[in-house]
């Protein structure tokens, strides 16, 4: 039997936006400590009164608690009440100290003031004009919203999506989920098919319906895209996919696929694979774009063969180096090809080739654009190369109506694009790169094919070098200087099968361990005493953890937190979900905000947080960002990252976590740890897990059609296309 139990939001111990849960403690009327609840109540605020129905629970580990099965909020009923909730941030731009200048004016009246004479508030002179105006915005949204969450919690979803669904559609929200539930997964950013197919069966929505069918196979193929970076899924697979994750037949399935074939919702390619349009158009464009960019018929030899020599030396006269046969013909062939890309592992000289490759087109005046794929790899591009690097993002620039400014219709204005840390580069970025890059523009690729492939789907440097329709020089000769790290050595063993060498020398380490609590006890120790100690490091800046997931006791969610406690003691702080975000703290940016002019994998350190205001500012190498309390799910903890978030990054000194594991445990990802270390790396954990690694080179395949396409277009050509080996 249902009990009910009243009280005001004291503190959230723990608070999942994704799902809903959280931990809430309670102070209650007749009981002399704080109570437990726990439920579908992740969005409450601190200072909200509610009451709840529910039951008591006993848990060994947390003991009693009291488990909220629905509940309505109540406005408080004393001025302390009243102040902790206008203080928690549920009106923009109120924090603890206005709430308390509102409170010590109107006492008991204020929730009145605010609901029926808002222009009151203008007694009060610290508040403004503008912050009364917030004020009155935000208390009208949320009545609104608060009938939603009533409806969302009556389908018994999360009310945490409330403030989401509201953002787009407003007070029309419960009218256009009831009209169509599964638009919830179009429209509504981080709301899923799962979600939104919960509520529709709540509403009684038929599950063989067409609605259903098509919201299902989008979510397949979207799921495909995100998680395994597939452009395309074979018509086959995609129907016995859809037809376990919706448990109906496959003719219904079937039937919805052709409806969508007919509408060009979907695509069909070879009467095998199915797109979903933004990868369809996309592949095909960036085949035609390749072609036409690297057309050479267009353009002539960009230096004779005399030009060449007596540029050559030169060069090796001005920078005091001698280039070996290899490196000439790598730049040569570079310099002379409309079209070309440079591949290899750590230590083979992609950066010193880059740089004579520029050098070549500064003595003929050309105009030369940088770029990589992360700021961190462009920061680097222009650190080695004394030239501007930018971002892809940055360098096509963002348009306030969606897409880039450089596009098309507004090509880059350049002679020639090096890009740089082109593996990471995903099918539809580059498409957007090659649309901007003009016909006459020479285009020059740089990237390492046995890294992690890109986070979004294709896998595209790849698929182009596969397709061997345009020069590709492989470098493989590490150089002398090179050898001398065991970072570099043992990089080029683990991609060539072999163990690396892990007994231990100057910079490459190995700690074998194979105990959970030992191993966050040692990575605790490297990074806040020893290796701060011994190497006269800052522990924040310049050392790294990775682990291969962010979940599991080895993840970096769970390392972020301990390494947090002991790193950064600052009690200044606001709170996300289950993250303190606090001063002096190192964040990751984890989704591009170009209104911002800040992209995936950014990293940061917060440098002020205002508790007034609900907002911090975080300092991107100089460039100050503000947050406000509501965009700090674009942040994370960066103390621990994963592997795949550290590509196009590199650090003074890396401690790895490798557990064994074998669904995770691939050569690309060791091999990508590694070579993210600067001067120091350390790898934690079973060597049978770095044996599995490195013996498992079965990365998986990702469905993609650009390589057949491009061979399929072929190029006009005087010359056979040149494939080196140096």
């Amino acid at each position: 039997m249902a009990e009910k139990l009243r009280g005001v939001i004291e503190r959230v111990t723990y608070s999942d936006e994704n799902n809903g849960f959280g931990v809430l403690k309670m102070r209650c009327k007749g009981f002399s400590e704080f109570v437990t609840i726990i439920g579908n109540i992740a969005h409450i605020s601190i200072g909200t009164v509610i009451l709840a129905d529910g039951k008591w629970s006993s848990n060994q580990k947390f003991g009693r608690q009291f488990e909220v099965l629905n509940f309505e909020e109540i406005l408080p009923a004393n001025i302390f009440g009243i102040e902790k909730y206008l203080g928690s941030g549920l009106i923009k731009g109120i924090g603890p100290k206005y709430a308390k200048l509102i409170v010590n004016r109107f006492g008991a009246q204020t929730l009145e003031i605010i609901e029926n004479s808002p222009e009151k508030l203008a007694e009060i002179s610290k508040l403004g004009s503008k912050r009364i105006n917030a004020v009155k915005k935000a208390w009208n949204s949320q009545k609104d919203i608060k009938n939603l969450m009533i409806f969302l919690q009556e389908a018994g979803v999360s009310t945490a999506l409330g403030h989401r669904i509201y953002k787009v559609w407003g007070k029309k929200s419960i009218e256009k989920i009831k009209e169509n539930p599964y638009a919830l997964a179009d429209k509504i950013d981080r709301i899923g098919f799962m979600t939104a197919d919960i509520i529709a069966q709540k509403l009684g929505v038929d599950k063989d319906s067409h609605n259903r069918c098509r919201a299902g196979i989008f979510y397949v193929l979207n799921h495909l895209a995100d998680k395994e970076g597939h452009c395309c899924v074979p018509s086959d697979e995609l129907v016995e996919k859809c037809s376990e994750i919706l448990g109906i037949k496959d003719s219904k399935i079937i039937i919805s696929r052709d409806n969508m074939l007919r509408n060009k919702e979907l695509f069909l390619e070879n009467d095998k694979k199915i797109y979903l349009p933004a990868f369809f158009f996309s592949e095909i464009g960036l085949a035609r774009r390749i072609k036409k960019i690297s057309n050479p018929s267009k353009t002539e030899i960009l230096l004779n063969e005399y030009e060449f020599e007596d540029q050559l030396k030169d060069l090796q006269n001005k920078n005091d180096i001698k280039y070996d046969k290899f490196q000439i013909e790598a730049i040569k062939t570079a310099v002379n090809s409309k079209f070309s890309i440079i591949t290899g592992g750590a230590g083979v000289g992609k950066t010193t080739i880059t740089k004579a490759i520029i050098e070549f087109f500064k003595k003929q005046n050309k105009k030369i654009l940088l770029a990589a794929s992360t700021g961190r790899a462009a920061k680097r591009m222009s650190e080695t190369c004394g030239c501007t690097s930018k971002t892809i993002h940055r360098l096509l620039g963002h348009s306030i109506g969606g897409g880039f400014e450089k596009n098309e219709e507004n090509k880059l204005n350049g002679n020639i694009l090096i890009v740089d840390e082109t593996s990471m580069i995903d099918l539809i970025l580059m498409y957007n790169l090659m649309k901007a890059v003009p016909d006459e523009m020479s285009v020059i690729l740089i990237g390492d094919i046995n890294q992690l492939p890109s986070i979004g789907a294709g896998n595209v440097l790849k698929d182009i070098i596969e397709s061997k329709i345009i020069p590709v020089i492989k470098l493989t000769k590490i150089y002398r200087q090179s050898l001398k790290s065991n970072i570099i050595t043992n990089s080029h063993k683990i991609n060539s099968g072999e163990m690396p060498d892990l007994k231990g020398t100057l910079d490459f380490f190995f700690i074998e361990n194979n105990n959970a609590d030992k191993i966050t006890e040692l990575v605790l120790d490297l990074c806040t005493r020893r290796l701060p100690n011994y190497y006269k490091v800052n522990p924040i800046s310049d050392i790294q953890v990775l682990a291969p997931t962010r979940k599991t006791q080895f993840g970096a969610d769970n390392l972020n937190k301990i390494l947090q406690a002991k790193l950064n003691k600052n009690t200044i702080y606001l709170r996300h979900g289950m993250n303190e975000f606090r001063l002096g703290d190192k964040i990751m940016q984890v989704k591009n905000n170009y209104r911002k002019d800040i992209f995936n994998g950014d990293i940061g350190i917060i440098s002020e947080v205002n508790l007034n205001d609900t907002f911090l500012k975080v300092n991107f190498d100089g460039k100050y960002i503000n947050y406000d309390v509501s965009e700090l799910e674009e942040l994370t903890l960066a103390y621990a990252c994963t592997i795949h978030k550290s590509q196009g990054g590199q650090y003074p000194i890396t401690v790895i976590l490798l557990p064994f594991n074998p669904k995770m445990l691939e050569r690309n990802l060791l091999y990508t740890a590694v070579t993210r270390a600067e001067k120091i790396c350390i790898l934690i954990g079973e060597k049978r897990a770095i044996k599995y690694a490195v013996q498992n080179n079965s990365a998986h395949k990702r469905y993609t059609l650009l390589a057949e396409r491009l061979r399929k277009l072929k190029i006009l050509s005087n010359q056979d296309i040149l494939n080196l080996n140096v």
